[in-house]
């Protein structure tokens, strides 16, 4: 028995390392490739080959595991298309992006506390609009309407469903219908932060819809627990505060000399 229990122990342990070394070289290699190649096709083929199990189910189950696991494709896709955003070199963008992916497949996409759905929804957005305001500036403005609604979705699916509200629907198109006139409002005016030759670059519109998000998801959450009884005071200061926020972002720091 003892023999058994400690074989079964180095079997998990094994695998543990496997699964880790697995997920740093899928951190990795998305990036390199990449970078390498000029191009996102072969980091988005490493992306969705490690989401095999999402087609590895029965035809009926396929877009509800599709769903299920929208937030995490979103953050790996959008990984890969900042990495191409930021060119053919290697700059220090690029490995904070294969630092940040391999936290995301080891540390952060794992949990499944409310506190860190919801990091994960927001982590969403903010890289999903990033690499959308970036890639999609000079394409007709359905593609990033489009894109705002997806993500704005999926966001707000991924905190209800591990919520067990029964009633999402309405609440996720609702949430993709405003990230969509969001998007599309912004679209016009498309302003970008550089931070000198490090290759990052933060599209104003994705600091507005993860700001957004929050806001949003605290004041469900704020109807929810007070229901009946719910007043506007009980949202006023995050609402208050994600107003003046996003007031300070598009008037003080909307200088031309950003928009791309």
């Amino acid at each position: 028995m003892a023999d058994f229990v400690l074989a079964r122990k180095s079997r998990n342990i094994a695998s543990t390392m496997v699964h880790v070394f697995l997920n740093i070289l899928l951190g990795v290699m998305a990036i390199i490739v990449t970078v390498l190649s000029n191009s996102p096709a072969l980091g988005l083929v490493l992306v969705l080959v490690s989401k095999w199990r999402i087609f590895a189910v029965r035809a009926r189950y396929f877009i509800l595991n599709f769903q299920a696991n929208l937030v995490d494709l979103i953050v790996g896709i959008s990984v890969v298309l900042l990495a191409y955003s930021a060119g053919p070199a290697f700059l220090p963008v690029d490995f904070i992006l294969m630092i940040f992916y391999c936290c995301w497949l080891l540390i952060i996409k794992p949990m499944s506390s409310e506190t860190a759905t919801l990091a994960q929804s927001l982590i969403a957005v903010f890289l999903g609009m990033s690499a959308a305001a970036i890639l999609a500036a000079n394409l007709d403005s359905i593609v990033i309407v489009l894109v705002a609604f997806c993500i704005g979705y999926a966001v707000s699916r991924h905190v209800l469903i591990q919520s067990d509200d029964k009633n999402y629907l309405l609440t996720t198109l609702i949430c993709g219908l405003v990230f969509a006139e969001i998007a599309w409002l912004c679209h016009s005016w498309a302003i970008i932060y550089t931070f000198g030759a490090s290759g990052i670059k933060i599209p104003q519109l994705a600091i507005i819809l993860t700001i957004f998000a929050f806001v949003y998801n605290y004041a469900r959450q704020a109807m929810i627990k007070y229901q009946d009884d719910f007043r506007f005071k009980h949202i006023l200061g995050p609402v208050t505060f994600g107003i003046i926020l996003i007031g300070i972002i598009v008037l003080c720091f909307s200088n031309p000399i950003f928009n791309i």
